[in-house]
């Protein structure tokens, strides 16, 4: 089948498969600044990624073109034409661009799609994170790569805490960020994010004030609370559960802030402890249980152990 790679559980012991994390990505807070003449919309934003996200493996193959396979509780929703997938169009304009075999590809999709989280650039970045492994390729020329595949692929390349400007591509990466507990949670809607800027009204905002050097985790969360999210509103216009997600978090014990992630429908809190998120978590399970409800580690500027889905 074209695009599609047959993968059995004895391939996967096999040791020409390399495995790369593909964490979530949450903005803290997304202002829209203004808009450029070819219509892209300029952001400030505050990035940080998850302890939960999908998983990329990859190996070589004699096949003419790149193949993919999609598993995991979300592999449904990408059931289209896999041509169609970023994850298999970072491969072959890699290829294009670097030379290199054609690759096969397995995602476990664990986080929803069009979910405001980065799901398909950090799949996608994860590929091109591999695909570079011990080549001597400059990073600048990895960048504009990412970059011409989505505005969301540079920072999802660098995986790691940031101030967003331009569209996405400018990289300010913050040092004292600290690590805080969080729970995720999206009412099992897709927000399309072109149907979300098209549903913005209004002008634009100022970049947001933020303290230098180190941060606690108080302080995270009251950035978040100051900094805000242009995208609410508009996001809630095209899918109004998004505000129960809001509301729920809202009255969840021991949450510190609240708000909407990307364009949505992506929702999260922020606690000062995992016994606290993790009982929010299971509160807000069970009290919904057709929602995605995740609690996570938000992971500050030094390197954390990840924790597998699920876990």
């Amino acid at each position: 089948m074209p695009n599609r790679a047959a993968v059995t559980a004895a391939d996967l012991n096999a040791a020409a498969w390399r495995f790369e994390r593909a964490p979530a990505k949450v903005n803290l807070g997304l202002r829209v600044t203004g808009k450029r003449s070819d219509g892209y919309h300029l952001l400030d934003s505050l990035v940080v990624f998850a302890s939960i996200g999908d998983v990329v493996a990859l190996r070589p193959t004699d096949a003419a073109e790149s193949r993919l396979c999609v598993r995991g509780p979300f592999a449904s929703a990408l059931s289209g034409d896999a041509t169609d997938n970023l994850v298999l169009q970072a491969a072959t304009a890699f290829r294009e661009a670097f030379g290199g075999p054609a690759v096969d590809i397995i995602l476990w999709k664990h986080l929803p799609v069009a979910a405001g989280i980065g799901g398909g650039s950090a799949d996608a970045a994860a590929v091109l994170r591999l695909l570079q492994h011990g080549k001597q390729i400059p990073a600048e020329a990895i960048t504009d790569l990412a970059l011409k595949l989505g505005a969301d692929m540079p920072m999802c390349l660098a995986n790691a805490p940031a101030r967003i400007g331009g569209i996405g591509e400018a990289l300010t990466f913050l040092d004292g960020i600290p690590s805080v507990h969080a729970v995720l949670c999206n009412p099992g809607v897709p927000c399309s994010t072109p149907a979300v800027f098209k549903a913005r009204t209004g002008g634009f905002s100022a970049p947001a004030d933020m303290p230098d050097g180190p941060l606690e985790s108080a302080h995270l969360a009251s950035i978040t609370r100051t900094f805000g999210n242009d995208l609410t509103a508009p996001a809630i216009h095209c899918a109004p559960a998004i505000n129960g997600c809001l509301q729920a978090l809202e009255r969840t014990d021991g949450a510190r802030a609240h708000a909407m992630s990307g364009s949505g429908a992506t929702c999260f809190a922020l606690f000062e402890t995992k016994m606290a998120a993790r009982k929010a978590a299971k509160t807000l399970a069970n009290a919904h249980p057709d929602w995605w409800v995740r609690q996570a580690r938000l992971k500050g500027s030094a390197k954390a152990a990840w924790t597998p889905p699920g876990t």
